[in-house]
């Protein structure tokens, strides 16, 4: 036998080393990403903008979905019933579900949900890309009250728009959070913060000043009836684009991109 090789201790940061150490793939996927929404934006084809970087469409499509830019009626109803898998169930058997809820197939629902984030994305641009994806949530939900306008759906809308941040006809930012009770239900009951104070905002008094509007244009807050809190209501439908405002209060409250026609 030979003679016993002397051990030599490894160095930090030692082993395996990448084939390629320059590639980052998280970095990669943000480029392309960015690249696809400017094309998109520009309105060419999913195929022209595949073509354009070398991509194929369905990753064209599966990256604009990320960015929170790409809507369709197909894309809306997979990520809705995904969504709703996924409040039961883990990320696999969730698309698993939804794949045989559709009648399509796993590689089919695949490509209309977003990248995970934690997986593709490096932790800087999470931020950036979950504020699409609820802002994409919030115009399905939005779409979804103004097909079926019935309380249950206006509930939803209002859940979704939970964080956001409004303007009270003077012009005065606020946002509103809706809590769980006991049971992990959410309470039909709003909480306005206004700087170092909350107030709370009854469910049944947005309900009804949602049953006053009466025309188009609602001049002042109390035009939706005496109701307590109402100057907040006024600001949250001017957001939904339920209501519209003088154009004098507009220069206050800003110029929501929607408006219910």
């Amino acid at each position: 036998m030979g003679e016993k090789r002397a051990y030599k201790p490894r160095k930090p940061g030692g082993g395996r080393k990448k084939l390629k150490p320059e590639y980052d793939a998280g970095k990669n996927l943000k480029e392309q990403m960015e690249s696809a929404v400017a094309l998109y934006d520009s309105e060419i084809s999913l195929q022209a903008i595949g073509d354009e970087l070398e991509l194929n469409p369905i990753k064209v499509r599966k990256l604009l979905i990320t960015a929170g830019v790409y809507e369709s009626e197909v894309a809306e109803k997979v990520q809705d019933t995904f969504e709703e898998y996924r409040e039961t169930q883990d990320y696999k058997t969730s698309m698993l579900s939804t794949a045989k809820a559709l009648n399509l197939s796993k590689a089919s629902v695949t490509s209309y949900l977003p990248y995970q984030k934690g997986v593709y994305f490096p932790s800087t641009e999470k931020e950036k890309i979950s504020v699409g994806a609820e802002r994409q949530r919030r115009y399905r939900v939005m779409k979804r009250w103004r097909v079926d306008p019935t309380e249950e759906n206006f509930w939803g809308l209002v859940l979704a728009y939970a964080g956001v941040k409004f303007k009270t006809y003077s012009g005065l930012p606020f946002s509103y959070e809706i809590k769980k009770g006991r049971n992990g239900e959410y309470t039909k009951e709003l909480w306005i913060d206004r700087r170092e104070k909350s107030k709370s905002l009854a469910w049944s008094s947005i309900v009804l000043a949602l049953g006053n509007i009466k025309e188009e244009v609602v001049e002042r807050p109390k035009a939706l009836g005496d109701i307590r809190g109402v100057t907040y209501i006024y600001g949250m439908f001017y957001r939904f684009g339920l209501i519209d405002v003088p154009d004098e209060v507009k220069e206050k409250m800003g110029h929501p991109k929607t408006r219910k026609k």
